[in-house]
């Protein structure tokens, strides 16, 4: 094998590039018994199907990772979910956690804020601050992350419907801080298809929500240009109750929306592709989850290299961020559940993701506590530094059961996208209920297995034991949402409503033609207009999605 052409120019165009920019971690690397590891494990005599299908790391079709030398060259981005009260109240568990050596951030969000109303409206009574922080004005944002410096921390926002708002205040909150936009880096989770099909965070109708969606696209490829446009997410498509092919395949013809909308409203392919990612749940299968990820690779390259003519490699890339599956977590033996989220965690590097997000013990009952997030991110750095699995790339490529699995998976999910094409598209499909009756039947199965005993689930259906359920629980206090209705209050006494008034007139007129909606949304929260005030304008313009109606 090493003398094969494949291989020589594998080792010449794209090796030897990645380790001039990114030198690997190690001269040289060895087992914990000091036997050399290589940095690829290859097959003596590769075939045709080898070479096309299966290939080399950091190149077409990106089967065995994203990276020549994947983690050898340096770990996924350990990128901890968390958010919960005010600002200041989450502000001090990033710190905890930088502190604790997570490498990014990940932002939740309350309910409240995911759709569109400020704290004060009376759909948010009993919700703020409860799932995630409440962020009302770009005063909350600044808040969030003061003392964090913007131009040196990835931040990823999980934000769909009022993205274009958020991403307009944390544009602005570099502002304050004298970093300019363009040295931004993260992700803007974006994604509002999936939540028509799984989440249920929707604001508008589906037609002007891809226009906000494209709007984005073009104005930070533009503007923010380190910053991720989207996050594509299946992780709560698996959480409905999805099975692993429908993940995938439901994601990356979400995906394909997506880049379909952002060529016709005049992108480049090129310019676009690179700066999408994704976001994956990691389940307990462990092999079908290694094999999950890597059909997933290879498939959405073959999408973009086939159906949307993609020249560059970084555009047929797929990189992708995991969370562990929450909802595999147990409130019986709750200890239980750090042994799930390493089995999650373990998969999730296995198949090669580029960051990742464990879920903390105690989440069946509540917001994780100090210690559970802590013993969470001591997952992902044992894997990362104790367990080897780091030391060479793809290790479980070429086993017969992975690579078999492997097709498998990309084979009926392919299938599966087509039947979607084939009923018009996905939001066409969505609007029949199409997708969401195949998750709910998916749903069904699962639970029925459970009950049946033929599923096991571990201290839930078997092993059970006779306990008392009373770990540490973290609870938001009551003041939280007077304490915010107050801050809100404040910033409207303080602030300069006819300057508010003007601008959301902008916002207005953006929305009611078709000039991009980020520069007037951008204007309007530097005067501190709220985001329910900025989303209040939008639904007098778009309208708002009526399931039941399916527009």
């Amino acid at each position: 094998m090493n003398k094969h052409p494949a291989l020589v120019e594998w080792k010449e165009k794209v090796l030897k590039k990645a380790l001039e920019r990114t030198p690997e971690r190690a001269k040289e690397f060895k087992t914990g018994s000091g036997i050399p590891v290589e940095r690829l494990a290859l097959p003596e005599t590769p075939d045709e199907k080898y070479i096309a299908e299966i290939g080399f790391p950091g190149q077409y079709p990106f089967t065995r990772g994203v990276q020549p030398t994947m983690y050898r060259g340096r770990f996924w981005t350990m990128r901890q979910y968390a958010g919960f009260c005010t600002a200041e109240e989450s502000n001090k568990r990033y710190r905890y956690l930088l502190e604790q050596g997570t490498t990014g951030l990940s932002v939740a969000f309350d309910l409240p804020t995911q759709i569109g109303y400020d704290s004060d409206h009376f759909m948010s009574r009993g919700e703020v601050g409860r799932v995630g922080v409440a962020i009302d004005t770009l005063q909350d944002m600044e808040s969030l992350f003061t003392g964090i410096p913007l131009d040196k921390v990835s931040t990823s926002m999980t934000i769909n419907a009022p993205a274009s708002v958020l991403l307009a205040m944390y544009v602005a909150a570099g502002e304050k801080q004298g970093v300019s936009r363009d040295r931004l880096m993260g992700t803007i989770q974006n994604d509002i298809l999936k939540e028509y099909i799984a989440r249920g965070t929707y604001i508008f109708p589906p037609h002007p929500s891809l226009r906000l969606t494209t709007d984005i696209f073009e104005w930070c490829n533009k503007e923010v240009p380190q910053f991720n446009t989207i996050s594509i997410s299946g992780y709560h498509i698996r959480e409905a109750g999805s099975t692993a092919v429908q993940e995938i395949a439901f994601t990356l013809a979400n995906g394909c929306t997506y880049v379909q909308a952002a060529i016709q409203a005049g992108l480049d392919v090129d310019n676009l592709a690179p700066r999408l990612t994704f976001f994956f749940n990691a389940s307990s299968d462990l092999f079908e989850e290694v094999a999950k990820f890597r059909a997933a690779r290879r498939l959405w390259a073959k999408l973009m290299k086939e159906r949307f003519h993609a020249q560059k490699p970084a555009s047929q890339m797929l990189r992708f961020h995991t969370q562990t599956s929450g909802s595999s977590l147990t409130a019986q033996q709750a200890d239980n559940n750090i042994v799930r989220v390493t089995l999650q965690a373990l998969a999730a590097v296995l198949g090669g993701t580029q960051s990742l997000h464990t879920n903390s013990r105690d989440e069946a009952f509540t917001l994780p506590t100090e210690d559970a997030a802590r013993v969470a991110l001591r997952t992902q750095q044992i894997i990362a530094y104790e367990s080897g699995v780091c030391n060479t790339v793809d290790p479980l490529g070429g086993s017969h059961y992975i690579e078999g699995l492997t097709d498998r998976i990309e084979r009926e999910a392919s299938a599966l996208i087509e039947k979607i094409d084939q009923t018009g598209g996905m939001v066409a499909a969505i609007e029949s209920g199409l997708v969401q009756h195949q998750i709910e039947e998916a749903a069904f199965e699962y639970q029925r297995q459970i009950d049946a005993g033929e599923r096991v689930i571990v201290g839930v259906n078997r092993f059970q034991a006779q306990e008392t359920v009373s770990p540490p629980v973290f609870r938001v206090n009551k003041s939280v949402e007077e304490n915010q209705v107050r801050k809100l209050a404040e910033i409207r006494a303080r602030r300069n409503n006819q300057k508010v008034k003007n601008a959301l007139t902008r916002v207005e007129e953006a929305a009611r033609g078709k000039d991009n909606v980020m520069p007037p949304i951008l204007e309007a929260v530097r005067d501190y207009a709220s985001l329910g005030e900025i989303c209040d304008v939008l639904r007098s313009v778009f309208g708002v999605y009526d399931e039941k109606k399916g527009r």
